[in-house]
């Protein structure tokens, strides 16, 4: 697996319009299901593109049109309307040609239980059309990178569901694509397994790779993308820097007061004293840009726990999404 050349910064027009080194372009895209009164607007006039050595996170609850949007991308779904432009070609009318220079990381594991390790890693390369002189050169980078040289003559059965992720993620990296498409990489791992994965990807983004990330982990999409989008019901509600996204929509500070006189205590003191309050089950959460008058009152309140914390990305998604269960 040869490095790619250092990010180049992104260049936009003077309206802010996606230069020729954006390396996806997204404009106006719509697709809907169904038809008569039962068609549904899965994607409702999205636009958005990805700047050459950034990760880009897609967030939304489910149902918001996040894998449907994907599939859009990659050319595997066609639009009704608006037109997306993936490493300079046109999706879908040459996605064929896209997908060469594109890596995927499906949300499931697909590998095939038939072969070895390194098998799974020389079959999928044969898929490019890659001679198999090329692949065998870079299978053992590869499984050096996700750390399973030692498992390289194993079954896909014998690995653990944290080997098989990474394998999944080795072999995305087969063609040495210039953009990887990442659909919940890390769902279902433990901690441990997270955080190695999280240090491949900050490895791939060192070394030029683009990513292109949907997650359900907040602390994953905080930690690893430089921009954002928020999407929900096919339309995009909010986009920027997880950074910039907190600090234009979530008061700096949340306090949540929890306990059994936790919602008394939120109803007579928490409500007054807090820009913003809500009540999730028997947890209170009072936002706000100066704690210490609810924590003051919080210490001296018997039946009441409670955690000081700066507000997350988790607080953006839900005050954008709501915290109603979505199907």
């Amino acid at each position: 697996m040869t490095s790619t050349p250092a990010a180049l910064k992104p260049q936009t027009t003077a309206a802010g319009i996606p230069g020729a080194d954006s390396i996806l372009i997204v404009d106006k895209l719509r697709k809907s299901y169904g038809s008569g009164d039962a068609r549904q607007l899965i994607v409702n006039g999205l636009s958005f593109a990805l700047r050459r050595g950034e990760c880009y996170g897609l967030l939304g609850p489910n149902g918001a049109g996040k894998t449907t949007t994907l599939r859009l991308c990659l050319g595997l779904t066609s639009p009704d309307d608006g037109s997306v432009t993936l490493v300079g070609h046109k999706v879908p009318a040459d996605a064929r040609a896209a997908r060469l220079r594109v890596g995927v990381v499906p949300q499931g594991d697909n590998l095939d239980p038939d072969f070895t390790v390194s098998e799974n890693l020389l079959v999928f390369g044969r898929y490019f059309g890659m001679p198999d002189a090329v692949i065998l050169e870079r299978i053992p980078k590869l499984l050096e990178f996700s750390n399973l040289t030692s498992k390289k003559d194993a079954r896909i059965g014998e690995l653990s569901g944290g080997m098989r992720r990474r394998l999944t993620l080795a072999r995305s990296l087969v063609n040495d694509p210039d953009l990887i498409f990442m659909d919940e990489p890390t769902t279902g791992l433990d901690p441990q397994a997270r955080h190695m994965i999280w240090e491949r990807l900050k490895t791939l983004l060192a070394e030029g790779k683009t990513i292109f990330l949907t997650t359900h982990f907040m602390d994953e999409a905080e930690r690893l993308c430089d921009r954002l989008a928020v999407i929900d019901l096919g339309r995009m509600i909010a986009e920027g820097s997880p950074r910039d996204l907190i600090a234009a929509h979530i008061e700096s500070q949340v306090v949540e007061a929890y306990g059994e006189n936790a919602l008394s205590w939120g109803e007579t003191v928490g409500r007054r004293l807090a820009a913003r309050y809500e009540v999730s089950g028997e947890t209170v959460f009072c936002y706000t840009n100066d704690a210490q008058p609810l924590v003051d009152s919080l210490s001296t309140t018997p039946g009441v726990r409670y955690i000081h914390r700066p507000a997350n990305l988790e607080d953006l998604f839900l005050k954008l999404t709501g915290r109603e269960m979505r199907d």
